[in-house]
């Protein structure tokens, strides 16, 4: 089963972010993304947030988590960013479940469909590594993307993994959005190795033929 896209939904959550977003000037980054998670009809929203960052993405996470009946997790690395997160997200009408740790740890146990991270977090790729993605396949949204190096590809997280990247693009929104497609499979942890394949020789033992089977 793969992630399937619901135009209805997304253009739900798209609309109802624009409002939310009113009495924090608006985001296209937030909107674009609230209709990205809500399309693909994400269960499982996570983020992760550190203090000074602004919440106009998150509220739109919740949003998208309202139409998908989903889940919204957001992850802070002290009880401050914490604190300030609830106070922002309050005021927005919105009360998604916040974890206070280190996001690479804090990801664990989780399977994702949807995760959004920091770009400029030096964090950014051990997180990446230890998420779980859905069986579905999964959507990986990197913020502040602008600021990283040019010669920076996330599919460079996934060499190895027993996941891969199906699609990948820049989007000049905002302060730059790096959005990938996980594609679906069995084994969601990015730092799990891919089962090779091997080949196997049998023998007809009345015609003496040999083949080789691929196992």
């Amino acid at each position: 089963m793969k992630l399937v896209w619901s135009p209805e939904i997304a253009a739900k959550a798209f609309t109802d972010t624009v409002k939310s977003c009113e009495l924090f000037e608006g985001s296209s980054a937030a909107e674009l993304i609230s209709a990205m998670a809500a399309g693909w009809n994400a269960k499982l929203i996570v983020e992760t947030w550190s203090s000074g960052s602004v919440t106009t993405m998150s509220i739109g996470l919740s949003v998208a988590s309202i139409h998908t009946r989903g889940r919204h997790v957001c992850i802070a690395p002290d009880e401050d960013s914490k604190a300030e997160y609830i106070v922002a997200m309050n005021k927005a009408g919105m009360s998604p479940e916040v974890i206070v740790g280190e996001p690479e740890e804090a990801v664990k146990g989780m399977v994702i469909d949807f995760l959004v991270v920091d770009s400029r977090k030096n964090n950014l790729g051990r997180v990446i590594k230890e998420a779980k993605f859905g069986h579905r396949g999964a959507v990986l949204v990197c913020k502040n993307a602008a600021a990283v190096a040019a010669d920076f590809h996330l599919r460079s997280l996934f060499d190895g993994g027993s996941r891969r990247i199906v699609r990948s693009v820049f989007l000049p929104v905002g302060k730059g959005l790096d959005i990938a497609h996980v594609a679906a499979g069995e084994n969601g942890s990015g730092s799990e190795k891919v089962k090779k394949s091997r080949w196997i020789r049998r023998v007809d033992k009345h015609s003496g033929e040999e083949f080789m089977i691929r196992k």
